[in-house]
């Protein structure tokens, strides 16, 4: 859609910031913006999973209840783990957002992180419980096509994944530097100390064993 604004005029009390500032204030509010769309794409998550799971504790195949399956089971779990952790990285960018702004290095990696790890991970999680509902969850009597849309939708609208992780590895490098742990490398080895040689003889226990061994 392309808006054309033509003899347009705008009071200067009306003004937000200053003249010349509107790519600063649309950038200022990237960052809480966006972490609306991961809370939201959560929310999806946890209702497909719900969906799901009352799929497979009243749907039976071959005889058996699928919540008797060991393989959905392991799906059951494991999107339960993956929403988790988008809950828990999108409370901790929402709070460091809160108590640091924007501005903050580590917020913005933060930011970055949940606003490419979140979209992938429910994208995954609504596509394990399509899956899982088979036929119904590709239909429209169940939200997860739509919701898988959705969130494929956002890993491009909301900036490619790729802009996202280039942002977090560039800031991690960066912090990596201030590291306690850098510095620290790997561990030392005496070479001097020398435990066996190739050249050493073997006991005659240990061949017998050898022997045994290669039996089996």
């Amino acid at each position: 859609m392309e808006i054309i604004f033509e003899n347009v005029r705008v009071p200067f009390d009306n003004v937000l910031l200053g003249e010349g500032r509107g790519f600063e204030i649309s950038q200022g509010r990237l960052g809480p913006g966006r972490i609306h769309h991961c809370m939201r794409l959560i929310g999806q998550g946890e209702r497909c999973l719900s969906a799901a799971s009352d799929q497979v504790l009243n749907r039976s195949v071959f005889g058996e209840k699928l919540s008797r399956n060991d393989i959905v089971l392991q799906d059951v779990a494991k999107c339960r783990a993956h929403i988790e952790c988008c809950r828990l990285l999108v409370y901790k960018a929402a709070d460091r957002m809160d108590k640091l702004g924007n501005k903050d290095s580590e917020t913005r990696q933060m930011l970055s992180l949940v606003k490419a790890y979140v979209p992938q991970t429910i994208q995954g999680v609504v596509d394990t419980c399509m899956q899982m509902c088979g036929a119904r969850g590709f239909s429209q009597d169940s939200p997860m096509f739509a919701a898988f849309a959705g969130a494929r939708t956002l890993r491009m609208a909301d900036g490619p994944d790729e802009v996202h992780y280039r942002t977090v590895g560039r800031l991690e490098l960066q912090q990596q530097v201030r590291n306690r742990l850098t510095g620290l490398g790997n561990y030392k080895v005496d070479e001097t100390k020398i435990f066996r040689r190739s050249t050493d003889p073997i006991s005659a226990k240990t061949k017998k064993l050898l022997e045994e061994y290669s039996r089996l």
